[in-house]
């Protein structure tokens, strides 16, 4: 994630404050490395600091040359500004899933740790402009031996917490909710808690049956079962989910929305529809084919299908859809017009992009965002809806976005509840194998394309 414009940044507690907003959660036991451009933030790093016992000078070499090669792909950095969080998480709550919590490091450690990533940052054209200690109740500057500015034990936690820039991201619409993976409040910045992420969740929202889903969602599973290369089914599943992709932003508990299933919120979502969307991603080409839609478009999903040999264009039975929703013959599509009439000439497009290129994030140059916003909501809430395949695929799909974001923490702890819900769950592990080797998603790789949490022109 790169950092918003129009910030302003007065002091060192503003940039710490940054930290948590940036990454949805305060780290724990973690380094958190932050690109500068000019005087600009940049991209903003998150690793778990080093075990005990790889405290040693190859271990730590190795490690710092690591974070220097995450950063280096912000082309436009020219500097970088370091934040180690000692403090180990609260009792109960790992700070990410998986890693076993270990006490915080001694200062001689810390102090080895961070002269080996000035080295490689220096090495790789990213000096350290600054960097902080930061520990469970006090924080200091890590060069600063001022008895006025940095006396020990250090400032105050909560000059950060309390900062200026701190509020104007509360202002913001900004939250600091539970780490991946703990047991935060439900709904902690969406991600965190039972009803996100974890394996004993209450699949419920207020007002849903989850029963009336679960048996509308196997209905259709029955009926898809002889069609799921049938290329009109095909179809009118992305018209589904292209008119659930096109509503308004989703609010989860926002209560019920106007009928009309284009206008349709996620939290308002029939329980015809959510079993309908939830048996669609069970299918596996069309759960590819509905992530790659919300990324790069109708066009490169179509072509996807097409180019790995998914679809029969025989004619196939009157395709399957929810109640309330009917196909015509001759659908009219934004930029389409209807068979047989007149249209603007004929303008040759460059070829789509494969599902490969998008689900790496190298191609299109930059993914719709509002899409990808809309489907995490619209698949957290079908992940609320029950058990089964279906929830690990809506995990997944989330996680996937979570990892485009730049966000690997959120990703990994997702495909980690997705695996639980439903082991053996292919393409959870394919993606969880990206994040555990720290691949970066194209996108977050490039200011360009990168994901903003908040749009730049914000108040």
């Amino acid at each position: 994630m790169t950092a918003p414009d129009h910030l302003t940044i007065s002091g060192p507690a503003d940039v710490l404050g940054f930290i948590p907003h940036s990454l949805g959660y305060w780290p724990a036991s973690s380094v958190v490395a932050m690109t500068m451009q000019g005087k600009r933030l940049g991209a903003t790093l998150r690793v778990d600091l080093p075990g005990p016992g790889r405290f040693d000078r190859a271990h730590l070499r190795a490690f710092a040359r690591s974070v220097a090669g995450y950063l280096v792909a912000d082309r436009d950095a020219d500097g970088s500004l370091l934040a180690l969080f000692t403090a180990p998480p609260p009792e109960g709550e790992a700070a990410e899933p998986g890693p076993v919590s270990h006490p915080a490091p001694p200062q001689q450690s810390v102090d080895r740790l961070l002269r080996e990533l000035e080295a490689a940052l220096a090495s790789a054209g990213l000096p350290v402009r600054d960097a902080w200690i930061v520990g469970e109740r006090y924080w200091r500057n890590a060069h600063c031996s001022d008895p006025g500015c940095c006396a020990p034990p250090g400032r105050p936690i909560e000059e950060i917490r309390d900062s200026v820039l701190s509020a104007e991201m509360v202002f913001r619409g900004s939250r600091v909710g539970a780490a991946p993976g703990s047991a935060g409040p439900a709904g902690s910045p969406g991600l965190s808690g039972p009803a996100g992420m974890g394996g004993s969740a209450d699949h419920s929202r207020p007002g849903r049956d989850p029963a009336g889903v679960l048996s509308v969602e196997r209905g259709f599973l029955d009926g898809f079962g002889t069609r799921w290369r049938d290329r009109r089914q095909f179809e009118a599943v992305l018209d589904v989910w292209e008119c659930v992709l096109e509503g308004p932003p989703a609010a989860p508990d926002r209560g019920p929305a106007p009928s009309s299933v284009a206008a349709q919120t996620a939290g308002g979502m029939p329980d015809d529809l959510a079993g309908y969307l939830r048996a669609t991603l069970c299918v596996a080409s069309w759960r590819d084919a509905v992530l790659v839609l919300a990324a790069a478009g109708r066009r490169a999903a179509v072509a996807g299908a097409e180019d790995f040999g998914l679809l029969d264009d025989g004619p196939g039975a009157d395709p399957l859809l929810p109640d309330g929703m009917t196909r015509p013959a001759n659908m009219t599509r934004p930029g389409n017009a209807p068979a047989g009439s007149p249209g603007p000439a004929v303008r040759t497009l460059p070829p789509p992009p494969g599902y490969g290129e998008v689900l790496l994030g190298l191609e299109p140059v930059t993914p719709d965002w509002r899409r990808l916003s809309r489907l995490d909501a619209v698949l957290d809430v079908l992940s609320t809806c029950g058990a089964g395949e279906s929830r690990a695929a809506a995990l997944t799909g989330r996680g996937w976005i979570e990892w485009c974001r730049g966000r690997g923490s959120y990703a990994a702890a997702l495909y980690g509840a997705a695996t639980a819900e439903y082991p053996g769950y292919r393409l959870a592990e394919l993606l969880g194998e990206l994040a555990r080797r720290g691949t970066l998603c194209g996108w977050a790789a490039r200011k360009e394309s990168a994901w903003q949490k908040f749009d730049p022109d914000a108040a």
